[in-house]
């Protein structure tokens, strides 16, 4: 039975980040080889975790995302800055033509351990209307661990930013919105949650700006050996909760309970 538990949790953790995603696709063009050749010889780029990603609301535009790996003295950890480019091309499709409008330059935005990996890297062109001049899109994350004491981990968080001028501004730190985790004793104790997030616009304003809602599930479950009846699984009831992000001017105000560790 405890085998059982694990491998139906262990297939929902590749569940989290088995979609397969569309946002390499404009990446097969040579989209972010070019542009990190153009912009950033001097770093190497990490071809697998490259995202790029057609804006369907601004005909012509696309976000890339070019993420560099720095050396690090701390083994089994890796560095990554971070480069987004918001790029319009050509009708024509002469990519010679292609033209950088904004852009953010992020150093060390995230890191990988012994323990957790960055599985994929995706841009989000949700609806984020913010204003009646600003629409945001996201940067998503998606993480992979395997700790020897908590077990199986996943984990997907999200950042937003708006285009100013010929610069790109994070108006949303990263948060995360969806999770699984479990771990389980030599025999049968063991815990289960799994958190799942909605990210959407709210129809209130602050300073300006649409409030962001997040609409999020906890699903916790445990398992413990019982006599007779062998290893029991128990799922708790599931607790939902609402979080409202206001404006202050500058930027999405973020509780600290949901705030990434640094």
């Amino acid at each position: 039975m405890r085998l059982l538990s694990f491998l139906r949790h262990a297939l929902l953790l590749l569940g989290l980040g088995a979609t397969v995603s569309l946002s390499h696709a404009a990446c097969e063009s040579g989209l972010a080889e070019r542009m990190h050749a153009k912009l950033y010889p001097k770093q190497p780029l990490d071809e697998r975790l490259a995202a790029c990603k057609v804006w369907p609301a601004f005909p012509g535009r696309s976000i890339v995302v070019l993420p560099m790996p720095r050396e690090t003295t701390d083994k089994g950890a890796k560095v990554f800055d971070l480069a987004l480019l918001l790029i319009q091309r050509p009708d024509n499709g002469n990519t010679d033509r292609d033209t950088v409008i904004g852009r953010i330059f992020l150093p060390e935005a995230l890191d990988e351990d012994a323990t957790t990996a960055i599985q994929e890297i995706r841009v989000d062109t949700s609806r984020y209307v913010l204003s009646s001049d600003t629409r945001a899109f996201g940067l998503r994350v998606r993480y992979r661990g395997n700790s020897p004491t908590s077990g199986p981990q996943a984990s997907e968080t999200v950042r937003l930013y708006v285009q100013r001028g010929n610069k790109l501004q994070q108006v949303l730190q990263e948060v995360e919105l969806d999770h699984d985790n479990g771990g389980w004793d030599a025999t049968c104790t063991g815990h289960f949650e799994k958190l799942r997030t909605m990210l959407s616009v709210a129809r209130t304003t602050s300073n300006g700006f649409a409030d962001l809602q997040l609409s999020r599930t906890l699903v916790q479950s445990r398992a413990q050996e019982q006599e007779d009846q062998g290893c029991v699984e128990k799922a708790l009831p599931a607790k939902f909760s609402t979080v409202t992000l206001r404006h202050d001017g500058e930027r999405y105000k973020v509780p600290k309970s949901l705030q990434q560790a640094p």
